[in-house]
């Protein structure tokens, strides 16, 4: 990415805006010329282009040749930019092979040393990226749900972040539940970790109602610390893992904390930021920190025992689980992407 560096390339930058010209997109943010921060929103809302329907809406950032890109005539979601001057590209295609782009100068402010990110992870973490990439992804029923379920996964390269997307597709039962999982990791002494990802529903939520985040790590006493954290929209709460009995006799359970968390809030055709900080101890006592949907903390701040004595060999697994919402039969769309876990 290019940054420009003098007065002069930014008054060239403002002089060389696109019209809107033949396409009818209205950009409601970022304004031209303003200072944002990263993530920044992207509101924007396209009636056609070169007189002919809209297919498809998407952006890319200077002379960059990745662009997202979604089957949609609008965007109202967050956008990644690193700090100093870009020129937006909101991009606007119709049926006939036409592309219509309005282009839009932003100055992205450099984070602060108190953002989510840059406030927990030290510089000597390890870090795991693009683990929905990983082709050692498995799929299997939720046993602890009822009814039943059925999954299938995909690699994609639209909608994504990376140009490697993972697509869940999900049909449901009775309320069923289907869990993803992959080990990424065969650690045993780390005891903090920050999870980020970054979710797209297709279309909408109304089919499902949880979205879980799982890391699950083996411990050097061999039992496994299950760090399990969902978005229940049953309750409009974030739900973290809880292991009511011991080790040995366990009793998986869910404690409900007081942050908000409401599936069916989140703009669907959309990406969304999810971060959880988890870290442990070395008797299965997991403490839930804080979360950030979008970039807004919410912090939790939670102790509860977590320890479970399964059998596993050294490893650290997330799992991602979507669980469907109604007796009858429903269905669940949802992408992955830019999937990292920091340890240290």
């Amino acid at each position: 990415m290019r940054f420009a560096k003098d007065v002069s390339l930014f008054f060239l930058m403002f002089a060389t805006i696109a019209m809107p010209g033949l396409a009818q997109t209205a950009v409601y943010s970022p304004a031209n010329g303003t200072a944002v921060s990263s993530p920044f929103t992207l509101n924007m809302y396209a009636s056609s282009c070169s007189s002919a329907p809209v297919t498809a809406v998407g952006y890319s950032l200077d002379s960059s040749t990745s662009t997202a890109a979604w089957p949609v005539n609008y965007m109202n979601g967050p956008v990644q930019a690193p700090p100093g001057w870009h020129v937006l590209h909101v991009k606007v295609w119709n049926g006939w092979g036409g592309v219509c782009v309005t282009d839009v100068a932003i100055n992205v402010a450099a984070q602060s040393t108190g953002s989510s990110f840059n406030s927990i992870v030290p510089a000597n973490a390890v870090q795991v990226s693009n683990i929905q990439a990983l082709g050692n992804w498995i799929g299997v029923h939720d046993g602890g749900t009822p009814g039943s379920s059925s999954g299938a996964m995909s690699m994609q390269s639209s909608p994504s972040l990376t140009g490697a997307s993972r697509f869940f597709q999900n049909q449901f039962w009775d309320q069923g539940g289907h869990r993803f999982s992959v080990q990424f990791d065969d650690n045993q002494t780390s005891q903090n970790f920050f999870y980020d990802a970054w979710v797209y529903i297709a279309n909408d939520s109304n089919g499902f109602s949880n979205l879980e985040f799982d890391l699950n790590q083996t411990m050097e006493s061999g039992q496994t610390v299950l760090m399990g954290f969902q978005c229940d929209s049953w309750i409009n709460r974030w739900d973290y893992a809880v292991n009511g009995g011991s080790p040995t006799q366990s009793w998986a359970t869910w404690g409900h904390s007081n942050a908000y968390c409401n599936l069916h809030d989140w703009a669907p055709n959309q990406w969304h930021h999810v971060q959880i900080y988890f870290s442990r101890n070395s008797d299965g006592w997991v403490t839930y920190h804080s979360v950030w949907l979008d970039g807004n903390q919410q912090d939790l701040n939670i102790t509860a025992f977590s320890g479970f004595a399964i059998g596993w060999a050294p490893a650290i697994v997330t799992n991602f689980q979507i669980d469907g919402n109604s007796p009858g039969t429903t269905w669940a769309n949802v992408y992955l992407d830019e999937v990292s876990v920091f340890r240290w």
